[in-house]
């Protein structure tokens, strides 16, 4: 890469970060802290319920099919897990949900053995791209997974597995992705994962982003390696160390074989994708950032564009002709005080120069789709390597707009070497070797592709994966069926509105925002209805959520960078509400995840941060911009930078509000933004602002997480201060190292809180002192964010992988000091009613109906316990149970013990108890007493 620049930069950037790359061993000890964690956690019998949706799915990495039952495969999601189907995606059964990580790069199965291997983190480097643990094997169809090695490596690209020899495998490297390491490049195993030898290194900056070998040659191998660096303001995916590499020997040893050979060489040599047909032909998919040659795209229209005013002089400005220069106003968006006359006027009194108006276009958000690199190109060889021709003339635009590092896939139909495939934001074919396309998606196909798999032996089946989950074809790309079973999305944010059947909402990941009832039966009977319990309300990339409590139609949501509406559900009008810079003004810097913040003191109020603090008094009608830069003022970069990241006003006062951004600032303002105060001085620097919360139990309570993945610092930082943040306390405690994205304050017990980190979930009990991990029914996924539903009293948590989860709160919220020292306590137990239906069946063909009651209690330690269930003094049943330290419950079915019944009828001699059809004597209606030694509760049979 360029080398001078980047050590400059990387003095530069010394004196500001002090962030450490998190070491394999500490993570290695990390999961296995964790591991022992969730067997003794108080909370591992608190069981999780997914809530959804699946209609959407969420990004794919990668998928495997069995070449002689094609109804059979694997899927790969980038944070979700691996899923195994054998009935053609009717239904996916997921298979790693053992594993310390749900995050996947790429998957390979050894099909005659059943062995499964996967190459955990995720090979496309974008803003959500988590790394992984290395090599995972699995031989007996995922029940247990074995790490194998690697686990430096953080994002694996590619698995290939010697057809003939199972335990030689060949690994593709892609290193981490915000700094330098030695573990990247190829990895060969001969003896099935037990040793490694890296037989391909370029440097600490360059991995291996494809391998890909000739299917009638093993020894024949093709490597693309890429080098790339991403930062939290910037991301350079391209340089001199791009290439390609050949092995004739099995990947024992490699010859870089693109140089002086047609393919391009030098700083603009972005990823590159490989597809082999035999041993001599090759195509290369290659996203080049090379910049296309000025006045190679003519204007094609008189109509003036941003470009006309970069360079144009004051004095040209003003020859424009006013119906000219509004119509590039108007259309372009510009605020409605901004028209030809006054903005001449402005131009004539030099208020502003002509190339104000193209900055007041660029944001963070059109910067994205600006394309001026040459951008995707297909290369093909028929000599091994040996020389590279380009395929097409002409631009494939629109196939990867500007930011081809996040694709990089191509595929050849083995039964037509002039079958090729293009995964983009689009997917595209060419049946002329790469000469012309056609666009293959359709209308229930989402957009950005990541995966493909061309059945070897029949031309035209297809099996699909891209950010929108997976899709199934027969006809080549004319058709597809969407194969949507598994709850994957990957939520940012979620929020929870307080109707008494209140709805979930949530953004997620390039698939707009949703909301559903929260009791919303996920399941395939909409697909009889029509109608799926999810409504998306939002496009894009979904973010966060406000509804206004006053009337929960009017909802407060956006996509990435700061684009926000306000949503009257009831009439269906949205309204744009993105506060705008004046012209002449630096443009307002927006993460790509954008705050906002309704006010609990008055629902017309709402907050919005840029690198500045917005309000506005009439529901975003109008702004005002109540701070100055409260970042440390951004950063030259790709990537918007020196952004807000939390909002958090406190319910005890209003004006009361504390924000923190990307670059590790939390300000605070008691006063509306009259005057602010750093309060993060004494915390650790330059780190990512995940959360700033003002308590909801003491006005001088804040929390704080910081996140450092953006420098590979994976390190547990969570904070709570009672002064307002002039002193922070260090309340990560033992947790088990993985980065942190929220905290969260129960809504009762104020001594409870909630953490979601890159790695699952956890509650303390005592302010954070110590922590209990969550596991029961929820995997170890990046936990995104939680909500505490306060009528309900449930949680709801938003992953980033495995869409959104929800238990109950209710008993957990009664654990506190006083029935933690108890040697064990019964909560309340919800009543049920008499049913006739008991103990009997709907058809000859169903089980028979068995009630049934849980019965929650805390043990203080893990022991055999009694629960004995009365009916006044006499005991009609018990149940023997293995209790574990923390929360129990113990399930009854409601019935009579032999001893019981006689016991009951001897003391209630009118009693008349019927046998049920299924031969059981059921309870009758009455009040009865629970108990487990001294403790005790109740419950009506009504």
């Amino acid at each position: 890469m360029k080398s001078i620049l980047n050590f400059l930069m990387v003095c530069f950037s010394a004196s500001l970060v002090a962030q450490t790359p998190t070491s394999s061993s500490i993570i290695q000890n990390s999961l296995d802290k964790k591991s022992k964690m969730m067997e003794s956690s108080m909370v591992k019998n608190i069981e999780f319920t997914n809530i959804g949706p699946t209609v959407m799915s969420g990004r794919v990495s990668d998928v495997a099919v069995n070449p002689e039952n094609p109804t059979e495969f694997y899927v790969g999601y980038a944070s979700g897990g691996l899923w195994h189907t054998n009935n053609n995606g009717t239904t996916f059964t997921p298979i790693l949900d053992n594993s310390p990580t749900q995050n996947i790069g790429d998957i390979a199965v050894d099909w005659k053995s059943g062995t499964i291997w996967v190459g955990t983190g995720e090979k496309n480097s974008s803003r959500s791209s988590y790394a992984g643990i290395g090599m995972l094997k699995s031989i007996d169809n995922g029940k247990t997974w074995q790490n194998v090695g690697l686990l430096d490596s953080h994002h694996i690209s590619r698995i290939l597995i010697n057809p003939n020899n199972a335990d030689e495998v060949i690994v593709g490297v892609i290193g981490h992705l915000y700094s330098a390491n030695e573990e990247r490049g190829i990895f060969k195993t001969t003896d099935g994962g037990k040793t490694w030898t890296k037989t391909l290194y370029i440097n600490q900056d360059t991995g291996i982003i494809d391998v890909a070998f000739a299917p009638e040659n093993f020894n024949v191998m093709y490597a693309a390696s890429w080098e790339r660096e991403r930062k939290a303001w910037n991301f350079d995916g391209d340089g001199n160390n791009s290439s390609i590499y050949k092995s004739t020997d099995a990947g024992t040893s490699w010859t870089k074989i693109a140089d002086n050979a047609g393919f391009p060489t030098g700083n603009g040599v972005g990823r590159i994708g490989l597809a082999v047909f035999n041993e001599n032909t090759v195509y290369a998919l290659h996203d080049s950032q090379f910049r296309r040659p000025k006045g190679k795209d003519k204007k094609t229209s008189a109509a003036l564009t941003k470009e006309d005013f970069k360079t144009m002089s004051a004095t040209d400005f003003l020859k424009l002709e006013d119906k000219k220069l509004n119509a590039f106003l108007k259309n372009n968006g510009f605020q409605e005080k901004y028209r030809a006359q006054n903005v001449k006027q402005m131009v004539r009194v030099g208020t502003v120069k002509p190339a104000d108006l193209a900055s007041y276009l660029e944001d963070a958000n059109a910067m994205l789709f600006d394309t001026q690199v040459i951008g995707a190109e297909i290369f093909k060889t028929t000599n091994g390597g040996k020389s590279w021709k380009k395929t097409h003339d002409n631009y494939l635009d629109g196939v990867y707009s500007s930011y081809g590092y996040y694709f990089g896939e191509i595929r050849v139909d083995l039964q037509d070497e002039n079958g090729i495939y293009v995964l983009g934001v689009p997917i595209i074919k060419s049946k002329d070797g790469g000469k012309t396309f056609t666009s293959i998606s359709r209308e229930n196909v989402h957009s950005d592709h990541q995966a493909l798999w061309v059945n070897p032996k029949k031309s035209g089946h297809l099996l699909n994966g891209n950010d929108g989950g997976l899709n199934l074809s027969y006809d080549d790309g004319e058709n597809w069926i969407k194969l949507n079973d598994p709850a994957v999305g990957q939520f940012y944010a979620v929020y929870a509105d307080t109707q008494k059947n209140y709805k979930v909402y949530g953004g997620l990941q390039d698939n707009g925002v949703w909301v559903a009832d929260n009791n919303a039966r996920i399941n395939k009977s909409w697909q009889q209805s029509g109608q799926n319990p999810y409504e998306s309300i939002m496009g894009g990339d979904g973010m966060q959520v406000q509804v206004d409590e006053r009337n929960q139609n009017i909802v407060y949501t956006g996509y990435q960078f700061g684009n926000y509406f306000r949503i009257n559900r009831e009439t269906g009008k949205n309204t744009y509400i993105q506060p705008k810079h004046t012209l002449g003004e630096n443009p307002y810097r927006f993460n790509w995840q954008t705050p906002i913040h309704l006010s609990k003191h008055n629902q017309d109020i709402l907050y919005l941060g840029g690198n500045k603090l917005h309000r506005s008094l009439n529901q975003g009608d109008d702004w005002e911009t109540i701070s100055g830069d409260l970042t440390t003022g951004g950063k030259k970069g790709n990537v918007a930078y020196g952004t807000l990241t939390s909002i958090s006003e406190s319910p005890f006062q209003f004006g009361l509000i504390y924000v923190g951004s990307d670059d590790g600032y939390i300000n605070v303002t008691k006063n509306g933004g009259g005057n602010w105060t750093r309060i993060s001085d004494n915390l650790p620097q330059n780190l990512w602002v995940s959360r700033v919360i003002a308590s909801e139990h003491k006005k001088e309570r804040v929390y704080a997480t910081l996140n450092g993945y953006r420098f590979d610092d994976f390190t547990t930082y969570i904070f709570m201060s009672d002064d307002y943040g002039q002193t922070w306390k260090n309340i990560s405690s033992n947790i088990p190292t993985s980065p942190v994205n929220v905290i969260k304050e129960d809504s009762e017990n104020e001594n409870i809180l909630y953490v979601g980190t890159d790695n699952g979930l956890y509650i303390s009990f005592n302010q954070g002192s110590s922590w209990e991990a969550f596991g029961n029914n929820l995997p170890n996924v990046a936990v995104h964010d939680v909500f505490v539903q306060p009528i309900a009293k449930d949680l709801i948590v938003g992953t980033h992988g495995r869409s959104l989860y929800k238990t109950n709160l209710a008993n957990l919220q009664k654990m506190t000091n006083e029935v933690l020292l108890k040697n064990t306590h019964v909560f309340a137990i919800d009543n049920v009613r008499k049913s006739g239906n008991w103990g009997r069946s709907w058809s000859q063909w169903r089980e028979a109906y068995t009630p049934e009651i849980e019965i929650p209690f805390y043990s203080n330690s893990s022991k055999n316990v009694t629960v004995d269930i009365y009916s006044g003094d006499v005991k009609v049943n018990a149940i023997n149970i293995a209790a574990d330290k923390g929360y129990n419950k113990a399930i009854f079915d409601l019935s009579f013990s032999k001893k019981g019944k006689r016991d009951y009828e001897k003391a209630n001699k009118k009693a008349n108890i019927n046998k049920a059809a299924n031969d059981i004597y059921y309870l009758p209606k009455g009040k009865y007493t629970v108990k487990i030694g001294d403790a005790e509760s109740e419950f009506e049979i009504k």
